[in-house]
């Protein structure tokens, strides 16, 4: 089923949304708008002709200095149909999404990925905190305003050595304690 198909099912079941097809060369993607998330995702997941049992991942893209900046994107895939799909909506900078846990349990942990790295809150989510960064880090680090000046110095270390008589005395002591 290509998108523009999907769009025409996904009218039918939420006819107020905002569905968009998208040209894609590699699966079917439909853009939503936010206000719709929930009952288009529900859509897809129950419709006999979609079932879009399965979200794959949850991820996001920054287009600064566009507006809206951000895209969340979805990716999912219906096992009874064999079909993938990539489900986008545009956020603005300091805009939020709807979690999706209500229709997919497992989007917990890939939301808390895309808030921590991106700063995108997803409303009710229950548990939006840290999960690849420390705690106490300051932004989030896949935003392209995101300052990446960073001075280190270089670390150097000297090689391990050992000598011919070590490495055979290593040997031989493991030899004797494997016996």
């Amino acid at each position: 089923m290509d998108a523009s198909s999907l769009v025409a099912v996904l009218r039918q079941a939420v006819p107020d949304a905002a569905i968009d097809a998208i040209d894609s060369g590699d699966m079917p993607s439909i853009v939503v708008s936010r206000e719709h998330l929930i009952a288009i995702c529900g859509a897809l997941r129950d419709h006999p002709m979609l079932q879009f049992n399965v979200l794959l991942e949850v991820t996001a893209a920054d287009f600064l200095p566009r507006d809206p900046r951000f895209e969340v994107v979805y990716h999912l895939l219906s096992v009874p149909k064999r079909q993938r799909l990539r489900l986008k909506v545009r956020v603005g900078a300091s805009g939020s999404v709807p979690t999706v846990q209500s229709i997919w349990r497992g989007a917990g942990w890939p939301e808390r990925e895309v808030w921590d790295m991106f700063g995108i809150v997803f409303d009710n989510h229950g548990d939006l905190r840290r999960l690849l960064m420390p705690e106490d880090w300051e932004g989030h680090p896949a935003r392209k305003d995101y300052p990446v000046q960073i001075r280190k110095a270089a670390q150097t270390y000297e090689p391990l050595e050992v000598s011919e008589a070590e490495f055979r005395a290593n040997i031989e002591r493991d030899r004797l304690k494997r016996h």
